[in-house]
């Protein structure tokens, strides 16, 4: 299976002038450069507009989509619909691949080759990303996020536009980027991120500290699981998986939080009884053999339904 390897990137970004120059000079330095970059100023109020447009007018590639002001930072949801209405500029089937881009990331320079290599060798790849790590603001050192093999990331989500499709997209809500890797295995595709090397980046700006902070973030990431429908045994088991995770203890103390407090305000959950029973089926398989095994089984359970979409497809 192969393609014309062009790739669009779409990056919402809301006063990013902290971290910006470092993500346009790691995209600019890549070694399979993007055909377009649609980046979605959703309403910045420090220097990134200014940044933005010096780097539009030497790059090309880049296009640059402004968005009114709304007075803050609305991630999940928000990110999303910002996402979509860079997005809506273009038609997608001009493109082999489409990736939404985080602007506070430090890629290194064959990361966007790598990965198209990776999905042209294995047409079953829908999504995948390489691995985020940070500096540990304690340490000093610089350390991997907490992030499953069996999802590509949030940061860096690389989809084949085919496999994009199939899924519906994004859903504009928290936990999309839980979602749609989970649809991925559904249909059939393959949904992973891969710890070489050659693909870790530096996530500049720790997972989860975006919006008011860890503890925040850390109780948004716990109603998105609630929101996604994951079961609160497997919940439960992750948040003590985490404990020792940056930071520790009280990060898996806030996503126990988060989740336990939408239980108890009836908060909405994702309207898809189908989704969420294979779901907790994947993760009670989870729980009895572990993550890797549960899903390698998954996969090879699912390959029929991909197949059948793609008979004309072979893997390699």
């Amino acid at each position: 299976m192969t393609g014309s390897g062009r790739y669009l990137l779409i990056s919402p970004c809301r006063d990013e002038a902290r971290y910006l120059r470092r993500t346009l000079e790691s995209v600019a330095a890549q070694s399979v450069l993007p055909a377009l970059w649609i980046v979605v100023d959703d309403g910045s109020t420090d220097e990134t507009p200014a940044i933005l447009a010096e780097y539009a007018r030497r790059l090309p590639y880049l296009r640059v989509v402004q968005r009114k002001d709304r007075g803050s930072r609305q991630v999940g949801p928000g990110v999303i619909e910002a996402f979509y209405e860079g997005l809506e500029t273009v038609d997608l089937d001009d493109f082999d691949y489409v990736c939404k881009l985080d602007m506070d990331l430090d890629l290194p320079a064959r990361y966007f080759e790598l990965l198209i290599e990776r999905m042209e060798n294995n047409p079953r790849v829908g999504t995948t990303s390489g691995k985020p790590w940070f500096v540990h603001p304690h340490s000093g050192e610089t350390v991997p996020e907490a992030c499953g093999d069996e999802m590509s990331v949030g940061m860096t989500k690389f989809y084949r536009v085919t496999c994009f499709k199939e899924i519906g997209g994004f859903v504009r809500q928290v936990m999309w980027d839980g979602i749609d890797c989970h649809r991925c295995r559904m249909l059939g595709w393959i949904a992973e991120s891969q710890d070489h090397a050659a693909t870790r980046f530096l996530h500049l700006r720790p997972q989860g500290a975006s919006d008011k902070g860890i503890w925040t973030g850390r109780l948004r990431a716990g109603f998105g699981q609630y929101f996604m429908g994951t079961s609160p045994l497997y919940y439960l088991a992750v948040t003590t998986y985490r404990l020792p995770s940056h930071p520790a203890v009280i990060g898996s103390v806030a996503m126990l939080w988060g989740y336990v407090r939408s239980w108890l305000r009836r908060a909405p959950r994702y309207e898809d009884p189908e989704f969420r029973r294979f779901l907790r089926s994947y993760q009670r398989a989870c729980l009895r053999m572990g993550k890797r095994a549960a899903t390698l089984r998954i996969d090879s359970d699912q390959a029929h339904l991909w197949h059948s979409r793609h008979p004309s497809l072979r893997l390699q």
